[in-house]
């Protein structure tokens, strides 16, 4: 599903834990009135130490607090974790916990991640509690502020109050625009939130397949997951061929799941055949999930792999704005500039190994797109 188009936004890219994780630190020590928090990872280790000292301190100055983890992604929160942020006045709910109920059911992840303040300014990308986000992975943040804000706490508020959370007690509600605030005059920048569950609600994959039929100049896409449906290999390769610049940032050999590294590596061949270009990230592993098609971006939680597009959970800011999409293209090319572009004379002449893991690792990809 998609929220409506809305102007008169504010849009900040944010690149790397350096940037985003202060930022977002520094919104959470300026809320008064709420705090509205969604994560899939969240662990025991420095950052979330970090993040829990912080939502304590803004309890005391009497800001409501609301945390909501996944049922499998939480898992690594440590039993002394949880107390001190329940104990401390942090009301806490889990989506989904796992249980002896249906394969399927316990494969529906909340994946979304997003950061509200106030109902003013909103936070949404690939990150989480972890300390991998710290040092050793590399992703990025949108600040946001004006109207679209109110669909991201709307989102949250309807996925809080469902009868597939559990845990603490309190309903969550939207808290509008603080006295004075008028979010309607931010900025000039165009924007909409979309979101997606499964098979349910699309609207994350069919918006990228409605852009990237229309590309004129440019399809730039960033994923750590690449299990590309059918629809959307032929598509990409169709732009290739028609004279789009069509290229994919994909990660290098530090992963933290090869096998779904090795399972999208089988269409390398095909799509580098009808002329997309293929770059594999070489400092870290990178966990961003960004698009970009002419001038319009996408960048949230959604990866290109059947667990984002089956089971999951997703949600992404859109912008449709030519200064957002020129910080965006920057960005892009310094990745671009730090890969290694994998060629298609080179590809053809892979390693038998390499081939038999891509066929291993595919064929169980297929097996589990068969599960739902």
């Amino acid at each position: 599903m998609a929220g409506a188009w809305r102007d008169a936004n504010h849009f900040q890219l944010l690149p790397e834990a350096a940037r985003f994780l202060p930022a977002m630190f520094e919104a959470v020590g300026a809320a008064r009135e709420t705090l509205l928090i969604e994560l899939y990872l969240m662990e025991s280790g420095r950052l979330t130490t970090m993040v829990i000292e912080a939502l304590l301190e803004a309890v005391s100055r009497g800001v409501a607090v609301r945390l909501m983890l996944d049922g499998y992604g939480g898992m690594g929160l440590s039993t002394a974790d949880r107390r001190r942020l329940e104990e401390g006045g942090v009301t806490l709910r889990w989506f989904n916990p796992l249980g002896l109920h249906s394969l399927a059911r316990n494969l529906t992840r909340d994946h979304r991640k997003l950061v509200v303040v106030d109902g003013r300014v909103a936070f949404t990308g690939g990150f989480g509690a972890v300390d991998d986000f710290l040092e050793a992975w590399y992703e990025v943040a949108v600040r946001i502020e004006g109207p679209v804000v109110a669909d991201w706490e709307h989102l949250f508020v309807s996925l809080w109050n469902s009868p597939v959370t559990r845990g603490g007690k309190g309903d969550a509600r939207s808290s509008g625009p603080l006295p004075g605030v008028s979010p309607s005059v931010v900025g000039g920048m165009r924007g909409r939130v979309v979101w997606g569950q499964g098979y349910r609600y699309q609207a994350i994959r069919l918006s990228l397949h409605r852009r990237v039929d229309a590309a004129h100049r440019r399809i730039w896409m960033c994923t750590p997951y690449f299990v590309p449906t059918l629809s959307l290999r032929r598509r990409l390769a169709r732009a290739a061929r028609r004279g789009v610049d069509v290229r994919l940032l994909l990660p290098g050999d530090d992963h933290d799941h090869p096998g779904v590294r090795y399972a999208g590596q089988r269409f390398y061949g095909r799509l580098l055949r009808a002329g997309v270009r293929i770059f594999e990230f070489q400092p870290s592993f990178i966990h961003a999930k960004f698009s970009l098609v002419d001038d319009w971006v996408s960048l949230g939680s959604c990866n290109f792999d059947h667990w984002s597009l089956q089971w999951n959970l997703e949600a992404n800011q859109e912008v449709d704005d030519a200064d957002f999409a020129t910080d965006v293209a920057a960005l892009f090319e310094r990745n671009f500039a730090a890969s290694h572009e994998v060629r298609h004379d080179d590809w053809a002449r892979r390693p038998r190994l390499q081939r038999f893991k891509e066929w291993l690792f595919g064929t169980l990809d297929g097996m589990l797109t068969r599960l739902r």
